[in-house]
């Protein structure tokens, strides 16, 4: 089944066995205050390496206008140890996907709500009075860190904020790392016209787990215990592996085949229609940009449409899943 969902963001999968890897974030689409005379007649969505666009046409049924909140949650951004490094697309501490937004093809300023949690708790207020940076990937944010007294460090620490950490100057000295979860969201009010349709317009850069080389195609891949994980999740068939290793013998390679690995998970459900209902039109369509890349995910009746792209088109759908897409990025040599 295609697999596609919601959720409010959290940290993706990485794939085991890679090498140099960045873990993906959960990427998604917009959350709406559910009305009954509201409809969804069609989302038209594109998920690149990239790029996401999702186009979506909206029914008012009613006689009158109706307003409602329309909010974009950004992935929840969080570093639970030394080794974590999410991967985000910039480094915009309250836009780290470039999202853009548009109305009947008028731009939409959305507002920012951005929240601290740590330990279940709102400490967003108590950074913000410390002048911490609230993006806590950022070098700024750790530069912020390493300037406070050590009588405040110790109020981090004891809160679940910060922990101890060998600092990478090699001294042997230790600073406090940041250990809490930035919330962002972006929302607006929207109007709806009475008795018309409205077309909402996103478009973003997507959170893209990175390895430098794939573990897949390499001679005993097939026998390690993470290779099932993986072929679940994206649905590896024989004629993908089989291009893997027509790939690796191209160049004879003694090992996996030259590819770099990309991962989208992206999380999407219908929060317009009542539950239950479906979408009148969902199409999707996933573009791997390059001829000579690969691409894998789980979806029925898919069709190439083109050189790079795969379309699947669906009629009263009911998205309600996790769309988790792999790349394979032929590597330069």
């Amino acid at each position: 089944m295609l697999r596609s969902a919601i959720a409010m963001m959290a940290l993706a999968f990485a794939s085991v066995g890679t090498l140099a890897a960045e873990g993906e974030l959960t990427n998604g689409g917009l959350l709406f205050v559910r009305d009954d005379n509201l409809e969804m007649l069609s989302q038209d969505l594109l998920i690149s390496p990239d790029e996401i666009r999702i186009h979506y046409r909206v029914l008012n049924r009613s006689s009158r206008d109706i307003t409602v909140l329309v909010s974009f949650p950004m992935p929840e951004i969080s570093i639970e140890g030394a080794d974590d490094a999410p991967s985000l697309p910039t480094e915009d501490p309250v836009n780290p996907l470039a999202l853009t937004v548009a109305v009947n093809d008028r731009p939409v300023a959305a507002t920012v709500e951005q929240r601290v949690i740590a330990a279940g708790i709102d400490r967003t207020q108590l950074l913000r009075g410390l002048g911490i940076p609230l993006a806590p990937h950022l070098d700024s944010t750790q530069d912020a860190l390493d300037r406070l007294p050590s009588d405040k460090l110790d109020d981090l620490q004891r809160l679940g904020l910060a922990e101890a950490e060998d600092s990478d100057d090699g001294g042997g000295k230790k600073h406090l790392a940041p250990r809490w979860t930035l919330h962002t969201t972006h929302f607006w009010e929207q109007t709806f016209r009475a008795n018309a349709e409205t077309a909402i317009d996103l478009r973003y850069k997507p959170s893209v787990g990175r390895s430098e080389q794939t573990e897949l195609g390499s001679p005993n891949a097939e026998k390690e215990t993470w290779f099932d994980e993986l072929s679940e999740k994206y649905c590896l068939d024989d004629e993908f592996l089989a291009a893997l290793e027509r790939a690796r013998k191209a160049v004879n390679a003694k090992g996996a085949a030259p590819f770099a690995e990309l991962r989208i998970d992206y999380a999407h459900k219908n929060w317009v229609n009542a539950p239950g209902s479906p979408v009148r039109e969902f199409r999707l369509v996933v573009d791997k940009r390059s001829p000579d890349s690969l691409v894998s995910f789980c979806g029925e009746e898919a069709r190439k449409i083109s050189a790079t792209q795969i379309e699947i088109t669906k009629t009263d759908y009911l998205p309600d899943d996790t769309l988790s897409i792999l790349f394979l990025s032929k590597q330069q040599r």
